[in-house]
């Protein structure tokens, strides 16, 4: 089929590459305007921008896709469908109509569930035990669209976003490939989305990853594990800010102690408190410092017992 293909990040990348090595025409690539990154900066091309001119494949980054003028560029690459995936945009009506198969969405989650911006590391904060990825036409709402096919996906008892992230955007290549084949057969089916089973995922922020200590223990490691890498659990110790990357939860009550309050310290191991239980945290890192295992941290940096994490 001949495709115009709308992506940005990383994730999108696997979806594009599917799309090429089995024989689509993918005539043109959207994504987002290059950005200044990093310390310097300077001006970093997408990673979706990247590999389309790997491909050949001509790349736009129009600052406003529903800009009538740019709309006119779209008509007339004559796309047969538009696939979308994590391209960071709103598409106007006029673009949704264009193509005679429509628009198809991947999405990161198994809707009507986690709708929205962060389907995947909530996913692993909620304590799921399965998500997935959703192919669905679209429409003029926030991911509501009719959905076409799923891919499930199990979660890891230490499942990260990170890892999470990873195994959706690997499964988005080959349910694409299937998605469209049905479209082009006539036998995709349609299943409207119910609102009433539907939930939001609503945008990470920095603040998000500030640990309250009261919350259940278990709660808590979800939180660890679903902001890893990004934007990342946070406590403070000693006026200075400890990202939490990797805890366990003991079977031990944390009864008649304070929350975030050091419980034990020695030189394999730094129990905190939590809501109900006790927590083990395995991975750490120190404002300025790079990330390290709690031995090595426990080397360099004394917590006595008593203290209480968070102030």
């Amino acid at each position: 089929m001949r495709i115009v293909f709308m992506g940005t990040p990383d994730f999108s990348v696997p979806a594009l590459k599917a799309l090429v090595e089995a024989g689509h025409e993918v005539a043109a690539v959207v994504t987002q305007p290059d950005r200044p990154r990093g310390r310097g900066k300077e001006l970093q091309m997408t990673p979706v921008k990247v590999q389309a001119l790997a491909y050949g494949i001509p790349v736009y980054q129009p600052e406003k896709v529903k800009d009538p003028a740019f709309v006119e560029i779209l008509r007339n690459l004559q796309p047969e469908v538009i696939v979308v995936i994590a391209f960071g945009q709103i598409l106007s009506r006029d673009i949704l109509d264009l193509p005679p198969y429509g628009c198809i969405n991947i999405h990161a989650s198994l809707l009507p569930k986690y709708r929205g911006a962060a389907p995947i590391q909530w996913a692993v904060i909620d304590g799921e035990k399965e998500t997935g990825v959703t192919t669905m036409m679209m429409d003029v709402g926030l991911d509501t669209g009719d959905m076409l096919e799923k891919t499930v996906i199990p979660l890891d008892p230490k499942e990260t976003g990170g890892s999470l992230f990873d195994k959706l955007s690997q499964a988005g290549g080959p349910l694409i490939l299937s998605t469209l084949e049905k479209l082009k057969a006539g036998t995709a089916v349609r299943t409207p989305q119910t609102d009433e089973d539907s939930t939001y995922a609503k945008m990470l922020t920095k603040s998000l990853g500030q640990i309250d200590w009261s919350m259940e223990a278990a709660a808590i490691e979800r939180l660890i594990r679903g902001l890893n890498p990004w934007p990342s659990a946070y406590t403070f110790v000693h006026g200075k800010t400890l990202k939490i990357w990797d805890a366990d939860v003991l079977k031990e009550s944390s009864d008649g102690a304070a929350p975030g309050q050091i419980i034990r310290t020695d030189p394999h191991s730094l129990i905190v408190a939590g809501g109900g239980a006790l927590l083990s945290i395995r991975e750490l890192q120190l404002e300025g410092k790079k990330r390290m295992d709690v031995e090595t941290f426990l080397r360099g940096y004394t917590i006595e017992k008593g203290e209480i994490l968070g102030k």
